[in-house]
């Protein structure tokens, strides 16, 4: 996650290049950025931009008192010490309440220390301390935070790009490895994490179109913008935005050939088509690690319509050899074998020593956990990382 962003177009590196971001009060609601991190109470104030000043990843009156009411994450404390912290371990919390008399230029980080913030949390993905939701909790807040003071400057160049980016891709990651966790309060991360990554990617969308030069596409921005895509193949998936017949229009030309963008394009008639086969081989050959992140929820739904449409109008009424099965879902064999199971059906051998799926087996359910995760055979595991 280490690959900074290269792009041509630059506006300096300081504050907006658009008139647009200059007050908050003059963007429509959903050009604001990160418009729900607000102070509900200052929307439509006339809020005039600021230089941060903040030196540490923590402003230092912050620190202090948040040592005073033992409000540290573990990931903040000096020694273990619930009461005691320092520059190197204390990063700014969001804060919802926020108002414009509030701020002061020395609780907000400049653009330098913002980058050298990210990059520390980020380390943290690595963590092995804790379990990863406790890592995703603190990132998460942190990451807002940087939002906040992003949105607070009018911070809206390439290295502003670069963040959001970066932002984007842990919400990514994240939404892949919270499946993996378990606990009642996981199901709430998800959502949240999923909003997070919605609203971080229409601001970047945003800025991406504030800082556009004639027929110039940033380095990553087709990549980025095929996310959004894939987050909406399916229209009952509840993730927030406008429908993709209408965000498709405002894409420019040069966006829509991309490579990326016809990927995920191939993908979006193979999911509304139900062409399965199509849409697994495409994702193994095509796909980017983060694109791959998101279209795994797809590929597990593919996978049991698959099985079903087998199961239920299967040529000739014949079992159907689990060998072949396994190929055209792009799974192992033993795999193919408990996602039958998952699905309510029976799986036998025949005279011949051969794993059939018998037919038209009348069991067949949709667990109510979901399914679980199996390789895709054929990634390039290498080329995606």
């Amino acid at each position: 996650m280490n690959r900074p962003n290269r792009g041509s177009s630059s506006s300096g590196s300081g504050g907006g290049a658009n008139e647009s971001f200059r007050r908050r009060s003059d963007l429509p609601p959903h050009k604001r950025n990160n418009e729900a991190d607000n102070n509900n109470n200052n929307k439509g104030a006339d809020v005039a931009f600021i230089v941060g000043t903040c030196s540490s990843m923590c402003p230092e009156r912050e620190r202090i008192t948040r040592e005073r009411l033992r409000d540290l994450s573990v990931f903040e404390r000096l020694y273990g010490s619930p009461t005691k912290s320092s520059t190197d371990l204390a990063v700014k919390k969001f804060c919802r309440t926020l108002s414009a008399a509030d701020v002061q230029a020395s609780d907000v980080r400049p653009l330098p220390v913002l980058e050298k913030t990210l990059r520390y949390l980020l380390s943290l993905l690595d963590s092995r301390e804790h379990p990863f939701e406790v890592v995703h909790d603190f990132i998460f807040d942190r990451t807002r935070s940087i939002r906040q003071d992003l949105s607070i400057q009018n911070l809206a160049n390439e290295r502003v790009i670069y963040l959001y980016e970066q932002i984007v891709k842990f919400h990514v990651i994240s939404r892949q490895r919270l499946q993996g966790c378990s606990g009642t309060s996981i199901s709430s991360m998800h959502h949240l994490n999923m909003e997070q990554l919605a609203k971080t990617l229409t601001t970047l969308y945003n800025i991406y179109d504030a800082n556009r030069k004639p027929d110039h596409i940033y380095e990553n921005e087709a990549e980025f913008r095929s996310l959004y895509v894939l987050l909406h193949l399916n229209t009952s998936s509840g993730v927030m935005g406008e429908p993709l017949s209408l965000w498709f229009r405002k894409l420019t030309s040069n966006l829509i050939k991309s490579k990326e963008m016809c990927f995920v394009r191939n993908l979006l008639r193979s999911y509304r088509n139900g062409n399965y086969k199509n849409f697994l081989r495409t994702t193994a050959s095509e796909a980017t690690y983060l694109q791959y992140c998101i279209s795994e929820p797809y590929i597990r739904e593919m996978r049991s319509f698959a099985v079903e449409c087998i199961n239920n109008v299967c040529y000739k009424l014949q079992p159907y050899p689990l060998l072949r099965l396994s190929q055209n879902l792009m799974m192992k064999e033993l795999d193919v074998e408990s996602l039958c199971h998952e699905c309510g059906l029976e799986i036998r051998t025949d005279s011949d020593g051969c794993i059939v799926l018998p037919t038209k087996q009348t069991s067949f359910c949709s667990p109510k956990e979901g399914f679980k995760n199996y390789d895709l055979i054929g990634i390039e595991i290498e080329r995606l990382l």
